[in-house]
C-alpha cells in the first residue's frame, strides 16, 4: 500500500487592512440594521395600536349613538351589527348592560373597569377564552329610561394590529437595507480612497536602493506616524551599523596594509635565500608583523563592538560593584606582569563601589590601560591600578612610573590610531580609543594626567549608583593587594 503523503501546512493568509476595516464596519452596521428592524417593528406596532385604539373608541361612541328602543329589547339593527362584528381577520365583540334590567345585548361576556358616566371611553386589555383582546368601555345615560345608565363595552382581537405593524415594517425594511448597502458602498470607497494616501510612501520606498534616510515626510498620515518613526529608527540603526562596518573595513585596510606588505616581503626573502641567518631574521620579522596584524585586528574588533548600537546604554545596565570587579580583572594580568618584568599593584577600598555598567567592558578597560602602561613604561617599572569611592562618583585610575607623555600630546591621547611620536611601532593606537568608547557608553569621563612619579595617569570618573539592596555607608579605607612580581616592592 503506497504511503500517504501529507501536504505541507497551509500558510495563514496575510492580514488585509482593507478587509479588517470593512469587517469592523460591516458587523456593527448589520447589528444596527437588526436593531433598527426590531425598533421599527415596535414603533409600527405602537402606531397601529394608537390607530386601532382610536377606532375602538369611535366604535364605542357610535354604538352609544345607535342604541335605540329595539336595542333595549335585545335586538340590534343590521347596520349596527355589521359595524360592530365585521373584522376581516376575525370577530369583534360587544356588550351593553343596563344598571336596572342588566345585560341588554351582547355577543360575548366582557368585564371592564369602572368608569365615570358621560366620560370618554376607557381602553384596557382583557382576555376571552385565553385570547388577548383590546377593549373600550364607557357609561352613558339611557335616553329611553330616565335614571338608568348603560355600560357599553366594545373589544377586538390583536391580530390586525400585528399584521399592520408587519406591513409597515416590510415597507420600510427594504428602504433601510438599500440605505445600509449604499452606506457600505460609500464606506468601501472611502476606505479604498483613504488607503490611497499610503501610495506616495510605498512608491518612495520602492524607488529607494541604498538610501536609508528618514521616510517620515509631510505627506505621511498621522495614524501611521508611529510606524514611520519606528522605520526611521531602524534606518538610523542600520546607518550606524553600516558606518561602523565601513569604518572598520577602512581602518583594517589602512592598518593591516603595512604589516601584510612586510610579511610578503620577508616571505619572499625566505624563498630567495638559503642563508640560515637571513632566513632566521626574515622569520623573526614575519612573526613580529603577524603578531602586530593579529593585535590590530583584535583591537579593531573590540573598538567596533564597543560602538555597536545594539549594546545597552548606561540606563539599561545593571549595578556592578567595582570593588569586586577591578581586583579580579587586575589579578588576571599577574602572569603577563611577571613575564614583562613589571611591578603590578592594586590599591582599593574595602567598601562596595557600585556603578551601572558591564563587567566585561570594565575588564576590557583594565586590559587596555594595563597593556598601554606595560608597553610605554617598560621592564623594571611599576604600574598601579587604584579605586576610590566618593559621594557622587567612583574613580578608577591606572598610572605608571615610566617616561610619561609630553604635555603637547596629552590632548591627543584617546584618538584613533594616535601613537606618541618616538614610540616603537608595536602599538596600534587603538587601546585608549577603546577606553574612551567604553567610558562614553558608561557615562564616565576620561582624564589623562601626569603621574606624580613622572609617568602617565589615566583616570575614569564613573557616576556612582545605589546598590541593588539597602544603601550601605561607604567607609573608605586604603586596601593594597599584592599582585606584583617583585617581592621587595609588594604594596600592602
Amino acid at each position: 500500500m503506497p504511503e500517504r503523503r501529507t501536504g505541507a501546512p497551509r500558510r495563514p493568509a496575510r492580514p488585509s487592512l482593507r478587509r479588517r476595516l470593512l469587517t469592523f464596519l460591516l458587523v456593527p452596521v448589520l447589528g444596527v440594521l437588526l436593531l433598527d428592524a426590531v425598533i421599527g417593528y415596535f414603533v409600527a406596532l405602537a402606531y397601529s395600536n394608537r390607530v386601532h385604539d382610536a377606532t375602538l373608541s369611535d366604535n364605542a361612541l357610535t354604538l352609544s349613538e345607535m342604541i335605540g328602543s329595539d336595542a333595549l329589547r335585545g335586538e340590534l339593527s343590521e347596520q349596527a351589527r355589521f359595524l360592530l362584528e365585521y373584522d376581516p381577520n376575525g370577530r369583534n365583540y360587544y356588550t351593553v348592560t343596563s344598571d336596572r334590567p342588566g345585560r341588554v345585548i351582547s355577543n360575548a361576556t366582557l368585564d371592564g373597569p369602572d368608569v365615570a358616566v358621560d366620560g370618554p371611553p376607557k381602553l384596557y386589555d382583557t382576555e376571552l377564552g385565553h385570547r388577548p383582546l383590546r377593549a373600550a368601555t364607557m357609561r352613558v345615560p339611557n335616553r329611553h329610561d330616565n335614571g338608568d345608565v348603560l355600560t357599553i363595552t366594545v373589544a377586538e382581537n390583536l391580530r390586525d394590529r400585528h399584521a399592520r405593524a408587519r406591513a409597515i415594517l416590510l415597507l420600510t425594511l427594504p428602504m433601510q437595507a438599500l440605505l445600509i448597502v449604499a452606506v457600505l458602498f460609500l464606506v468601501w470607497l472611502g476606505v479604498s480612497h483613504g488607503l490611497g494616501v499610503l501610495e506616495p510612501l510605498t512608491s518612495r520606498l520602492a524607488r529607494r536602493e541604498h538610501d536609508l534616510g528618514p521616510i517620515g515626510e509631510a505627506d505621511v498620515p498621522v495614524e501611521i506616524l508611529p510606524l514611520t518613526r519606528t522605520i526611521d529608527d531602524l534606518f538610523a540603526r542600520m546607518r550606524n551599523m553600516l558606518g561602523l562596518q565601513e569604518r572598520f573595513i577602512a581602518d583594517a585596510a589602512h592598518q593591516l596594509r603595512t604589516p601584510l606588505a612586510g610579511i610578503r616581503l620577508h616571505v619572499e626573502r625566505l624563498a630567495d635565500t638559503t642563508d640560515p641567518a637571513q632566513r632566521a631574521d626574515a622569520m623573526a620579522h614575519v612573526q613580529r608583523l603577524a603578531a602586530r596584524a593579529a593585535r590590530t585586528s583584535a583591537q579593531l574588533l573590540a573598538l567596533t563592538r564597543t560602538q555597536s548600537p545594539d549594546l545597552p546604554d548606561r540606563d539599561g545596565m545593571a549595578a556592578i560593584d567595582l570593588a569586586a570587579v577591578i581586583p579580579e580583572a587586575v589579578g588576571m594580568r599577574v602572569h603577563q606582569a611577571l613575564s614583562a618584568g613589571v611591578d603590578l599593584g592594586y590599591e582599593g577600598v574595602d567598601a562596595p563601589c557600585f556603578i551601572r555598567g558591564d563587567a566585561l567592558q570594565v575588564q576590557e578597560v583594565i586590559d587596555n590601560l594595563v597593556d598601554n602602561a606595560f608597553h610605554y613604561a617598560g621592564r623594571g617599572h611599576a604600574v598601579t591600578v587604584s579605586l576610590s569611592c566618593g559621594d557622587s562618583d567612583v574613580l578608577l585610575a591606572v598610572e605608571d612610573d615610566g617616561p610619561g607623555v609630553e604635555e603637547t600630546f596629552l590632548g591627543q591621547l584617546g584618538e584613533r590610531f594616535f601613537r606618541v611620536p618616538g614610540a616603537d611601532e608595536a602599538g596600534t593606537g587603538l587601546g585608549l580609543a577603546i577606553v574612551e568608547s567604553i567610558a562614553e557608553r558608561h557615562g564616565a569621563r576620561v582624564v589623562f594626567l601626569h603621574a606624580t612619579s613622572g609617568g602617565l595617569r589615566v583616570e575614569l570618573h564613573f557616576p556612582a549608583t545605589a546598590p541593588p539592596g539597602a544603601l550601605l555607608p561607604v567607609v573608605e579605607r586604603p586596601l593594597k593587594l599584592p599582585v606584583g612580581n617583585i617581592p621587595s616592592s609588594q604594596r600592602r
